[in-house]
C-alpha cells in the first residue's frame, strides 16, 4: 500500500494553471502517480485570472516551481514568457506544459505525443502513408494534425461545420509543416466542411477518423457524420473523455470498427510531462485508475 502524501518543506511544486480549473482531473491523476513513484512532489491547481498570467509567471519562478500544465485559456498567453519552446508546442500555437529550470522558462506541448502514444496503446499502429479525417478545426485539432503530419500520414481532412475555419487550419499548417524534410514524407492537408459532398468518400476511405470538436461530450448532440460511412477498417478514435463512451464511439463500436476514448490521450499527455518535470517516468496504470 503507498504512503499518504506528506507535505514537508522539502516537497517540490508541480501544477496546472488555468481559468477555471476548478473542473481539471490533472491533480487527482498527478498527485496518484507522485505517490505511487514515491517523489517528494506536490500537484496543485492555480486558479489564473487572464490578466494576471504575466504575476503568475514570475511568481512561479520566484517560488522555485518546478513545472506547470496550462490549460485554457492561457495556452497561447504563457508563450510570451517563454525562453524557449519545442517545435511541436510552435506548430501547434499553443503550450500545454512549462519547465522552470534556474529562471528559465522551456514550453512544450504534449498533446501530439499523447495523442499518439494513446493510439499505439490499444496495439493500433499510426497509419503511415494512408489517410485520416479529423472532425473539427479548434485546437485539439491543431495537435492532432501536426502529430499524424510529423508521424507521416498520406493525408488529413480536415472537416468543420465553418468550412473557413477548417481551410485557413489546413493552409496555415501546410505551410508551417515542412514535413518532407524532417520526416522524408510530405502530408497532404485539406479543408472542407461537414456537409462537402467529398467527406462521405473521404471517410469511407480513412484509416483513422478522429473527433476533436467538443459536441461529442453531449451524447444527445447528433453525430458531426453520417454512421453508413463508417467502415470496420476504419479506426475510430474520440479524443473526449467525458463521457468515457461517447455516441460516435458507441456507434462506431456496433460498426466493427476499432475505437479509441479520450482518457489515453489525457493520460499520456500528462505522463510526457510528469517525466519532464521529474525525471521519471510515471506509472500510467497508476493515472488511468485515478480518473475512473
Amino acid at each position: 500500500m503507498n504512503k499518504p502524501h506528506r507535505i514537508t518543506g522539502h516537497t517540490r511544486i508541480i501544477g496546472v494553471i488555468g481559468a477555471p480549473v476548478e473542473h481539471s482531473r490533472s491533480p487527482q491523476m498527478h498527485n496518484a502517480a507522485l505517490v505511487k513513484a514515491g517523489l517528494d512532489y506536490v500537484y496543485v491547481p492555480f486558479h489564473v485570472p487572464v490578466d494576471a498570467v504575466a504575476e503568475a509567471m514570475n511568481g512561479f519562478k520566484a517560488l522555485n516551481v518546478v513545472g506547470i500544465n496550462v490549460t485554457l485559456p492561457h495556452k497561447q498567453a504563457v508563450i510570451h514568457f517563454l525562453t524557449s519552446i519545442s517545435r511541436e508546442a510552435e506548430l501547434i500555437g499553443a503550450v500545454n506544459t512549462l519547465i522552470f529550470i534556474n529562471g528559465e522558462v522551456h514550453g512544450e506541448n504534449t498533446d501530439a505525443h499523447g495523442f499518439l502514444r494513446a493510439l499505439e496503446e490499444t496495439g493500433a499502429s499510426v497509419p503511415v502513408d494512408k489517410d485520416v479525417v479529423v472532425l473539427g478545426a479548434g485546437g485539439s485539432a491543431r495537435a492532432v494534425v501536426v502529430a499524424l503530419a510529423l508521424a507521416g500520414v498520406r493525408s488529413v481532412v480536415i472537416a468543420n461545420r465553418t468550412v473557413s475555419k477548417a481551410v485557413a487550419l489546413a493552409e496555415e499548417l501546410s505551410e508551417k509543416i515542412n514535413v518532407q524534410e524532417e520526416t522524408g514524407h510530405k502530408t497532404v492537408l485539406e479543408g472542407m466542411g461537414l456537409q462537402d459532398s467529398q467527406l462521405p468518400d473521404a471517410v469511407r476511405s480513412s484509416a483513422l477518423l478522429v473527433n476533436t470538436a467538443s459536441s461529442s461530450m453531449d451524447t444527445s448532440h447528433p453525430l458531426l457524420i453520417d454512421p453508413n460511412w463508417l467502415q470496420p477498417s476504419t479506426i475510430v478514435y474520440d479524443i473526449v473523455y467525458t463521457p468515457p463512451m461517447t455516441t460516435l464511439l458507441t456507434t462506431a463500436a456496433e460498426k466493427g470498427c476499432k475505437i479509441v476514448g479520450g482518457i489515453g490521450m489525457l493520460v499520456h499527455q500528462g505522463a510526457i510531462a510528469f517525466e519532464r518535470w521529474t525525471g521519471v517516468e510515471p506509472c500510467v496504470e497508476t493515472m488511468q485508475k485515478a480518473l475512473s
